[in-house]
């Protein structure tokens, strides 16, 4: 028994047609929608590559955009069909690949619904990638004259200020790294000697960080330097003081801006889902309606569409020995081979 069958005159299959041909016209400016906000989201990851560890992080706006490029040409040849299927003459060349392409079709939207769900699930993934990116970019931080680390300062300082954070986690990350370069300390200070031979790689330790930690808001004068030493400052206590710094950490600030956009871009893609999928049944409806014309000569003749011919469990039973009808196909073949070789090698 076939499964959600309706009845078409000829009136509603025009309908159906002009209908599905202005969805899909409308799917192929979503389609671009969707490859825009795929290659927005790579545009901004690409900004701060420095402070990412990988490159997996481009793999939900490579998807965004190779699923918004698939629906542009899918959904601009669905309409051309829409609009051919009102002639006769000019949909007799689409009959024998209609079936095919609605089984693309499925496939695409299965394809845009799991790009759909990266969007929402990629937020552990991108926050590994930037605990590891921010800690080595931190680290270089003091390399203003080593060659392809040169920009790494003003990168570190444009990120801070821009998102308001400091450090990886928090302003004391900098507490244990060396972020001033050698080349600005006075070695022959006895300050500077003993921090570094109180430390045991050598290392110029200050409780201290950058400039761009600076919080603007605050009414006190920047504090960047002793943030630990409380008789360093007057009226001042770094335990309950707000030290006028940015208290997020960067990572967290780049984490709740690009799960944001993956959010706000996951949601946008699964309502184009469901508007393909309608589509796709549209489609399906169509094929079957003009399929079932019984008599091509009176096109005014009421036909049947359904989405599927059989039943639900009947169809899937009939996929599985479809597929196990063609493994042993595929196991004759190769045993006639291996036969033909036999003699051969006699």
């Amino acid at each position: 028994m076939a499964l959600m069958k309706m009845k078409f005159d000829q009136k509603k299959r025009v309908k159906l047609a002009q209908g599905l041909w202005l969805m899909n016209w409308l799917s192929v400016l979503a389609g671009i929608v969707i490859f825009s906000l795929g290659l927005f989201l790579k545009i901004e990851l690409r900004k701060r590559s420095e402070v990412m560890d990988n490159s997996e992080s481009h793999f939900v706006p490579n998807s965004l955009i190779g699923v918004g490029v698939l629906s542009v040409v899918f959904n601009s040849l669905a309409g051309k069909i829409c609009y051919d299927s009102l002639d006769p003459v000019k949909y007799a060349k689409w009959r024998p690949w209609l079936k095919p392409y609605l089984a693309v079709c499925v496939l695409f939207n299965i394809v845009l619904f799991l790009v759909s769900l990266c969007c929402f699930l990629m937020r552990g993934s991108l926050e590994s990638t930037l605990a590891h990116g921010l800690k080595n970019g931190m680290k270089y931080y003091r390399d203003t004259d080593t060659p392809g680390r040169c920009f790494m300062k003003k990168t570190i300082d444009m990120l801070q200020i821009e998102f308001k954070c400091c450090g990886n986690n928090g302003f004391r990350d900098w507490f244990e790294i060396q972020w001033i370069s050698n080349r600005y300390l006075d070695f022959s200070s006895k300050e500077v000697k003993d921090r570094i031979k109180s430390n045991v790689d050598g290392r110029y330790l200050v409780d201290g960080v950058p400039f761009s930690c600076c919080n603007p808001n605050s009414p006190r004068p920047c504090i960047q330097y002793q943030l630990t030493n409380n008789s360093a400052h007057y009226s001042y206590d770094h335990q309950t003081e707000e030290l006028n710094l940015w208290v997020l950490g960067c990572r967290a600030a780049l984490l709740n801006y690009y799960s944001s956009l993956m959010n706000s871009m996951g949601a946008v893609t699964l309502l184009v889902w469901l508007f393909e999928v309608s589509i796709t049944i549209g489609l399906r409806y169509l094929h079957t309606a003009l399929e079932n014309v019984s008599n091509s000569e009176d096109p005014e003749c009421e036909s049947e569409g359904w989405l599927l011919e059989k039943s639900v469990p009947e169809t899937w039973k009939a996929f599985l020995e479809s597929l196990k009808k063609l493994g042993k196909s595929n196991q004759v073949d190769a045993e006639g081979a291996e036969a033909g070789q036999a003699p051969e090698a006699g």
